[in-house]
């Protein structure tokens, strides 16, 4: 009966013209930003959050138009990817493999359909095990005392050196500068100064919503500049839309054995949509009586990674939501987002504040339906922003970045040390060093300081105090295998290669 309660106030919250309109707006503007290739979900999330507090929106709404801008995102990524054999982000890179291919041999609009249908699908059920899970997750939460949550926040830094990301020295590499960035300010505990190089605006710390869009905006503009020049242009012409309804009943247990698959891997700290979009692909791939065929545009090849990213995207709000350790990039950045609303996530949320949470979760419900809805008839629409010029496209991206962060602060330096993440960001995605780990350093640096001195002032000192409780034991065996595990499959498992477009 608990959940039905809940259900109805999230939905007397979500039904709110307001609160539903905001959904509406953030499923367009996150379909637009997915659909420009390499933007991404974190990227169009973080260029959006200063915007949100310039219309002086409660945390509910705030957080409902963010998340509807991340599926909107999730959703979109498959248009580029499908049209140009550029993915939107890298979650969609396992759809140019059948997808573009399926486009190639006339078949744009069908699997663009498919895949709209597969991520409907697998945003839905995702939302479904949210609203199921977070609850039974957050009342665990509470057994979780501060040795408890160093090995938690442990656990997601290894897991994003390994399960997340290519190379565990370059992640670590991320998360030390990370943690070393959330150092800079004053100490709590003594009020000694740390870092700060007798710079008055770096006495509160660096805010990390600057960071964020520096890290991920800013130096966006660096690569798509590189990267893109000045052209723009579609590869393949969308013509005529139908539904592939054949198509679709053929991959009905496709997208919900990927959904399911999508979902654990956006349970796991770190790992997030990328990992549940490929291990979508291969198990089906695995599973398929005609392996061969996965590559050259078969359907379920297309079905399979949208259903599986986009369930993972649903899946990295639960330890988000009950444990404040962000699933994915994206959802770090919406952890962010919640910590300037004076939010803090974890097992409280759902008691103290259930309007944010199931609010969130009827949004995010009605949202799959609105996108189902905007993905289908409306596609052929979204397909044309990919002939936007870069020469209009990157002001805008760059004039939204300036003007929201200094509507936050009214400060010039902010502005400044904006840029400067920006030129950081673009040096370390040249030499191949991920940057969501840092921005999950400079998130949970500080929590995982104060979790770390509270355990030693609990037990006087002693450092097998973190590792007291079978939870912790567990944590810490996780995190040694989520860092560890990753270098022996890597060798066993290997990722197909986007077909080559013949000149």
């Amino acid at each position: 009966m608990d959940l039905f309660a809940n259900l109805a106030l999230g939905f007397s919250v979500a039904l709110s013209p307001t609160t539903l309109s905001l959904a509406v707006i953030g499923c367009v503007l996150g379909t637009i930003i997915g659909a420009l290739p390499g933007l991404g979900p974190a990227n169009g999330v973080a260029i959006l959050i200063p915007l949100s507090f310039s219309f002086d929106l409660d945390a509910t709404q705030a957080l409902v138009l963010m998340t509807s801008v991340y599926y909107g995102a999730m959703y979109g990524g498959r248009i580029s990817s499908i049209l140009l054999n550029i993915p939107g982000d890298e979650p969609a890179m396992m759809t140019t493999l059948d997808g573009y291919p399926m486009a190639k041999k006339g078949r744009a609009g069908d699997a663009l359909v498919l895949s709209g249908v597969a991520s409907f699908v697998g945003a839905f059920l995702a939302t479904i095990g949210l609203m199921l899970l977070a609850p039974l997750l957050a009342r665990v939460a509470f057994l979780f005392g501060p040795a408890e949550y160093f090995a938690l926040y442990l656990l997601a830094f290894c897991t994003l050196g390994g399960l997340g990301s290519k190379n565990q020295s370059k992640a670590a590499i991320a998360v030390c500068l990370g943690l070393g960035i959330a150092m800079i300010g004053v100490d709590n505990s003594t009020g000694l100064t740390r870092f700060t190089g007798g710079s008055l605006h770096l006495f509160d710390g660096i805010d990390f919503l600057v960071a964020i869009v520096g890290l991920f905006a800013v130096s966006e503009v660096f690569i798509f500049i590189e990267s893109h020049g000045k052209d723009s242009a579609i590869g393949i012409k969308l013509e005529k839309i139908t539904i592939p309804v054949k198509d679709i009943v053929n991959s009905k247990w496709t997208m919900l054995r990927s959904s399911a698959i999508g979902f654990i891997a956006g349970l796991l700290p770190g790992a997030g949509a990328s990992l549940g979009s490929f291990l979508a692909y291969m198990v089906e791939k695995s599973v398929s009586k005609d392996k061969d065929s996965f590559g050259t545009g078969n359907p379920r090849g297309v079905a399979a990674p949208e259903a599986g990213n986009n369930a993972a995207a649903g899946g990295a709000l639960v330890p988000m939501l009950t444990l404040g350790v962000p699933g994915s990039g994206t959802t770090a950045v919406l952890l962010a987002l919640l910590m300037t609303l004076n939010i803090t996530p974890g097992p409280l949320l759902f008691t103290e504040r259930p309007e944010v949470v199931w609010g969130l979760i009827a949004s995010l419900l009605i949202a799959n339906f609105v996108l189902l809805i905007l993905n289908i008839p409306l596609v052929k629409v979204f397909s044309r922003l990919l002939q936007v010029p870069a020469a209009i496209l990157l002001p805008g991206v760059t004039m939204i970045s300036f003007v929201g962060i200094f509507s936050l602060s009214g400060s010039y330096f902010d502005l400044l040390l904006m840029i400067g993440f920006g030129v950081l960001g673009y040096a370390l995605r040249k030499l191949s060093i991920p940057t969501v780990p840092v921005i999950l350093g400079i998130l949970l640096g500080g929590h995982m300081e104060v979790s770390l001195r509270r355990a030693m002032v609990l037990s006087d000192g002693d450092w097998t105090y973190l590792f007291a409780t079978p939870i912790s034991l567990g944590l810490w065996a996780a995190a040694l295998i989520g860092f560890i595990a990753p270098i022996f499959l890597r060798s066993y498992l290997t990722i197909p290669k986007p077909i080559k477009e013949e000149k």
